[in-house]
């Protein structure tokens, strides 16, 4: 068996569509209709509660119990992007980990919650550039040291 790829449920197509290509970048490549598949290996389905057979009214928004999770390398750029959208709703504002992340988390038009990580591989990067060995910069992002050594 073979794991294709998350399916979320929406509402609107071509507001979902708008969202995911112009918020976050994410390129179509399977328009059915009623399906489309992203670049970030992931689709949205419009009908969902009529396709499995399920009460549309049992659809819970704002769960908080799923995400999409996302990386980026300019995270700083990103969030001045963002900036650009009056109608997106913060699940919280950026904010940094234990391991150096820095992170927002948004809602798409449906509710569900959108991650967006500072990528993990640039962090590693940086203190690497910052005289921090390895071992330090693995401890620091708490990350292996294998996946450090696998970025610099």
């Amino acid at each position: 068996m073979k794991f294709q790829c998350p399916v979320i449920a929406i509402n609107d197509l071509d507001v979902s569509k708008k969202f995911y290509e112009d918020v976050l970048g994410q390129k179509i490549i399977l328009d059915l209709g009623w399906n489309v598949v992203f670049s970030g290996g992931f689709a949205i389905q419009l009908n969902f509660p009529e396709i499995i057979s399920i009460d549309k009214n049992s659809v819970i928004r704002k769960s908080h119990n799923f995400e999409l999770y996302f990386e980026e390398d300019d995270f700083d750029a990103f969030i001045r992007h963002l900036e650009k959208f009056d109608n997106i709703e913060y699940v919280h504002p950026p904010k940094k980990h234990d391991w150096q992340q820095r992170v927002v988390r948004i809602y798409d038009p449906d509710k569900h919650i959108i991650e967006i990580g500072e990528s993990m591989a640039v962090i590693a990067r940086r203190y690497i550039k910052q005289g921090f060995s390895v071992e330090e910069t693995a401890k620091i992002i708490q990350h292996p040291i294998e996946f450090v050594k696998s970025v610099i």
